[in-house]
């Protein structure tokens, strides 16, 4: 579920749902009756992503009002939000036991549960699904992140070779013994000289 994507827009009943972005606005869908129009940010747009409601510590997100609403009525529609002012206090207070009564008013608790039935009835509401795909998701994160961890811990395969410094050894072991031969030699060509001088 995806709530950045449903916008609540003031001095319009309702929500929309973003079509596209255009050059200064928004093309949204009304989920009342479908219209399409653009709006702008003049009008006071906001993302139910980032709407929140009072409490005495910290404010809560409108995503946990709404599952609270959607687990208590196992996902069936709330109340009329047109009931009188101490139902829907008594249903809220129920849902959000911890909520701020001096600033979260009637017209916003009308206004909340107005969309839950909205969202519910466009079948938007999906708590469910969104808990069993995460640890999915995670799980294949961990795993491509391993992945990716044993290749840059394994080192590239190189074809075993001795190496170069005791070859070089060899070779100058090699040329060592060569030269003592020819130092050998001159010596007894020198001797054989001295033996039999002309």
């Amino acid at each position: 579920m995806d709530l950045s994507k449903i916008l609540s827009i003031s001095g319009r009943p309702g929500l929309y749902q973003i079509v596209s972005q255009l050059k200064n606005a928004v093309l949204v869908e009304s989920l009342l009756d479908k219209k399409r129009f653009p709006a702008f940010a003049h009008e006071k747009i906001s993302s139910l992503e980032e709407i929140s409601v009072f409490t005495p510590t910290e404010d809560k997100p409108l995503k946990d009002v709404l599952k609270a609403i959607y687990d208590k009525l196992e996902g069936k529609p709330a109340l009329d939000p047109k009931s009188g002012d101490k139902i829907l206090q008594a249903f809220f207070l129920e849902v959000v036991p911890d909520y701020d009564s001096n600033r979260v008013y009637i017209s916003d608790i009308r206004k909340i549960i107005s969309w839950y039935n909205i969202l519910t009835e466009h079948k938007i509401l999906d708590f469910t699904e969104k808990e069993e795909e995460k640890p999915e998701a995670k799980a294949e994160e961990t795993t491509e992140e391993k992945k990716e961890e044993k290749k840059e811990a394994v080192p590239e395969e190189i074809p075993i070779v001795t190496a170069p410094g005791t070859k070089k050894k060899k070779t100058s072991e090699k040329k060592s013994g060569s030269e003592k031969e020819e130092v050998k030699k001159k010596e007894t060509t020198t001797k054989k000289t001295k033996k039999n001088p002309l």
